[in-house]
Parts: structure tokens; sequence; C-alpha cells
């Protein structure tokens, strides 16, 4: 059962590793110590219901539905390049006070926003329903799976809150209107750049 586990830590872990959209607005908040805690816990609970139902077996829908793909990556490039563009536009503004003083904003907007990138990802789809899903096929055995699928889930739960409070330690050097500009154009450049590659 350990192995199980440990595979299916290694399996969810290498699969949220990569800076996204997601994980791009989670190191955000975590700077600007904004609704950090319920943040993180939104993205991997998301993960970790997503994740089961890989486990499960449901990962026969993208079957079922061949136009859900396409649905969710125009949806989810829309989404993208909006949240972009209104990062270039904080960028411009340059209006940083808030977050440099560590004001916390609406935690309900937070939270929808946190909703949007994970839900309105395509790619999250391909990697817990997809993915996670074929790896999980490997045991057959039920209390084996079991095992590979908490595994997953707690490697989630590790990376968002490792994510989310481990952006603290930047604190120091987010303390200027131009460090925080920087960091908007950054992630407008990346939602960007997501977006093209949802839809090309």
């Amino acid at each position: 059962m350990l192995t199980a586990g440990v595979t299916g830590f290694a399996t969810g872990f290498a699969l949220i590793l990569a800076i996204g959209a997601q994980n791009a607005f989670v190191l955000r908040q975590g700077l600007a110590r904004q609704h950090v805690f319920w943040l993180c816990l939104l993205c991997a609970t998301s993960d970790a219901v997503l994740i089961t139902a890989g486990v499960l077996g449901f990962s026969y829908l993208v079957t079922l539905y061949p136009a859900f793909p396409q649905i969710m990556a125009l949806g989810g490039a829309a989404f993208l390049f909006i949240y972009g563009a209104l990062r270039f536009l904080a960028a411009y503004k340059g209006d940083y006070a808030m977050q440099i003083a560590g004001t916390s904003g609406s935690l309900w907007r937070v939270l929808a926003t946190g909703a949007a990138f994970t839900w309105l990802n395509p790619h999250v789809y391909l990697d817990t329903l997809g993915l996670v899903g074929a790896v999980s096929t490997q045991f057959t055995d039920g209390a084996l799976k079991t095992a590979f699928g908490v595994g997953a889930v707690l490697a989630s739960y590790t990376f968002f809150f490792s994510l989310g409070y481990g952006a603290r330690l930047l604190a120091p050097v987010m303390q200027s209107a131009r460090a925080w500009r920087r960091l908007d154009v950054l992630i407008g450049l990346v939602m960007w750049a997501l977006a093209i590659k949802l839809v090309s």
C-alpha cells in the first residue's frame, strides 16, 4: 500500500508542479497575504474531487462528450485572456497600496476567481480525470487503488498550501509598487500565453 500511496503522491505532485494559471494566482495571493488558507483549501479540495472521480473511473466522460474539451478550452481561454488583461491594467495603473500593506480584499471575489481558474481549465480535467485515472488502473486491488488516490490528493494539499504560504518568503522583495508591477506583467504574459495555447 505504501508503494501505491507514494506513486499517487508523485503522480499528483508532478502534474501540478508546473506554473500554470491557477498556481500563478495562488502565488500572487500568497504574496499579497490575502485569504491564503481558504484559497489553498478551495484549490486542493477541487483537485481532490476531480482526482477521486478520475480514480473511480469517470475519465470516460471525455469520450462520451467529444465536444467537452473544446468547449472548456474556449471558455478557459476567454477567462485567461480577460484575467491577463486585468493584470496588465493593474500594472499600468500601479496602485499597489493594498498589496504592500497586506490589506485584504473580498474573500468571495478571491474564491470565485480561484474556482474559475480551477474549473474552467480544461487541463485540470485531462490531468485528474484522464492521467491520474489512467495511472490508477495499474492498481486493481481496491485498497491499493484507494492508497493511490489518497496519495494523489495529499500531493495536491501539500503543493497548494506550500505554494500559498511559502510565497511569504518572497514578501521582503515585494514591498514596492515596481515589484508588484513586474509580477503582474509576468502573470499577464503567462495568462495570455496559456490562452493562446488553449485555442491553437
